[in-house]
């Protein structure tokens, strides 16, 4: 593999100048001069640093840092995703953790576009830095919080650092690889999956988060920074050894005579570049829509708030505000209309959006289904929660060398939704009980394999379609469609709970008091009524009714997610960082090969006319 790997290399200067050759034409085929100016320049340097890592050391030192950078997140988000059910139920407001969930990724739906676009202009290291800061600010908010509006708060600035230091490194990874081994690259920092889901479990149970969840949070706000510390230093090493090349100092000869603008230039150049209002629109648009859906429920009667009903309406209105906005007055809109007219970039979009949506709304409240409706302990559960991520980190190296192989990515999408599918039928049929333990595990292999073939194949195939200069925007747009899909699936399994779960509890225990208790804190219920005691029973068909209602959601739902994939167009992944020839809205010049549709319809065509001549 090393001898492949290293073989890539070989073509990686011409690809660096072919690359640098499409920057410098679209530099000066735009009117806005300081964009094109600043984003060149800090293009040509990542193309320059790339160059640094041509040697093998170099290689497995970027690989050994994001792995280790990885850890750090991977461990610290599936610890918290936990930690985060624990806090809720000490404010006995354990119901609202899809609300948390859905804050979460509404932020992150404003941030990712934020990111990916300053990341061209200011370099992707500053922006990784900025990111860090505030993951350790979330982090030391949600530590300290006493309710749950704080902890929300904390949740904000948290989800801005993770989902930044997440973009950021698959950019870094993206930038310093061919497409042929983007693959491995980006499964890099995912490695650390292999482990965390076998000792995730002991941590939890050793850690006691029910009385220290707490402390268990805050002491990520300095461990996360110390698995960075390796990638920053080896960056800024790069960083060092490329500013020795001559090439680099010409770059910096000439950035200091073309540098153009005041401070007030560059607000106002950064204004329309980030699409401020427009970001502002859609984030507090979707708030304004999905929170209030796992606000609302019967058992309160908030529906009839006229509070509710007042943010609802106002979020719709934004959105079509938003629209209008993105369509006649956006410089540099969030959604690129000539970009997504094309289903290179609309369908995998899509099946993004799908993908999330229907692992948000199966898993959203996996973990406390597991303790409560099958029996699991606390370490069993954070097993079972974590088992799709360990398959799918497990065989990602494999999966990543046959795709070098074979250079062709659209089969495994469509494979990875039929095993979807599949996992989504399970899920349905081992919802609850105390024969569900193997089939929900089934479920599980099958999902994290699905997520396997889906959610990096994906990223992939649209940095694939596109120019270097663009892959930092796209890629960010397709974080968006994820945390999207996320948002909007954690909304929907938030709504159903909190709108059916108190009637089912009330009904089947015939106690209101103890329907209370049983739907605000269930880790405090399950420890005073043991496994078979009839209170217990009750509540697991309670569970069980619910998961039926959400998982018949998630199922139908991976019907449109199907067929996107279907519309996928299948770029080649040549062993060079980009394409060569790309139309002039910077998509890849490809083959026009038709989808599945397309050729089913022409194959009806061919019997009609078969049958007229007689044949």
């Amino acid at each position: 593999m090393s001898s492949s790997v290293v073989g890539a290399s070989s073509n990686k200067k011409s690809g660096i100048r072919q690359s640098c050759e499409i920057i410098e034409r679209e530099r000066h085929s735009n009117d806005d001069t300081y964009s094109m100016t600043s984003t060149f320049f800090k293009l040509k340097e990542n193309e320059i640093m790339s160059a640094q890592f041509d040697s093998l050391k170099y290689k497995i030192l970027l690989i050994s840092t994001a792995f280790v950078c990885g850890f750090g997140i991977s461990l610290d988000y599936t610890l918290r995703s936990t930690y985060t059910g624990y806090a809720t139920n000490s404010y006995s407001e354990h119901s609202l953790l899809s609300t948390v969930q859905v804050i979460n990724a509404v932020v992150s739906v404003g941030s990712q576009v934020v990111y990916s676009r300053l990341s061209d202009h200011f370099g992707r290291l500053r922006l990784f830095l900025v990111a860090t800061i505030f993951y350790i600010m979330g982090t030391i908010i949600q530590s300290q919080a006493t309710r749950l509006t704080m902890y929300a708060a904390g949740s904000v600035f948290y989800n801005c650092g993770y989902v930044g230091t997440n973009l950021l490194l698959t950019l870094i990874l993206s930038d310093f690889s061919s497409l042929k081994w983007r693959m491995f690259y980006q499964y890099a920092s995912y490695w650390p999956y292999i482990i965390i889901p076998w000792i995730s479990g002991n941590i939890i149970t050793a850690a006691n988060p029910q009385k220290n969840w707490s402390w268990n949070i805050a002491m990520w706000a300095f461990i996360y920074p110390l698995s960075a510390l390796p990638i920053i230093f080896l960056i800024l090493y790069m960083k060092y050894k490329s500013s020795k090349t001559a090439e680099w100092r010409s770059l910096k000869e000439q950035a200091r005579k073309e540098r153009t603008g005041g401070l007030f230039e560059n607000l106002v150049f950064l204004f329309w570049k980030l699409d401020i209002v427009g970001i502002l629109l859609i984030t507090v648009s979707l708030g304004c829509i999905l929170v209030p859906l796992t606000l609302a429920n019967e058992t309160s009667q908030k529906w009839h708030n006229s509070k509710i009903i007042a943010t609802l309406v106002s979020g719709g209105c934004l959105f079509f505000i938003f629209l209008y906005w993105e369509a006649k007055f956006a410089k540099s809109p969030l959604l690129p209309f000539k970009l997504l007219s094309d289903r290179g970039i609309w369908a995998p979009l899509g099946v993004t959006f799908f993908n999330f949506f229907t692992f948000f709304i199966s898993c959203d409240y996996l973990y406390p289904v597991l303790l409560v409706s099958m029996k699991e302990s606390s370490t069993s559960a954070a097993r079972i929660v974590n088992l799709p991520d360990f398959v799918a980190a497990t065989a990602s190296p494999f999966y990543s060398l046959l795709v070098a192989k074979t250079r062709k990515l659209k089969l495994s999408v469509i494979g990875g939704c039929a095993a979807w599918m599949v996992c989504m039928g399970l899920f349905y049929k081992y919802r609850g009980g105390s024969g569900s333990h193997e089939g929900v595990i089934a479920a599980s292999v099958i999902m994290g394999l699905s997520g396997l073939l889906c959610s990096n194949s994906v990223i992939v195939i649209l940095q694939a379609m596109t120019t270097h200069s663009r892959m930092a925007v796209i890629t960010g747009i397709q974080y968006t469609f994820s945390k999207l899909g996320a948002a909007i699936g954690a909304s929907v399994s938030g709504a159903i709970w909190t709108q059916t779960m108190p009637n089912q509890l009330y009904k089947n225990l015939g106690n209101d008091t103890l329907a209370e208790i049983a739907y605000a804190s269930p880790y405090t219920f399950i420890s005073d009524y043991p496994w078979g005691s009839p209170e217990r029973d009750a509540v697991v068909e309670s569970y069980r009714y619910v998961q039926r209602i959400i998982m018949t959601v998630g199922l139908a739902c991976t019907v449109p997610f199907f067929a996107f994939t279907m519309f996928m167009r299948d770029p080649e992944l040549i062993d060079k960082a980009t394409h060569e020839e790309f139309t002039e809205d910077g998509l890849v010049v490809l083959p026009d090969e038709e989808n599945i549709f397309s050729q089913i319809k022409t194959l009806f065509r061919h019997n009609r006319s078969n049958k007229k001549l007689g044949c």
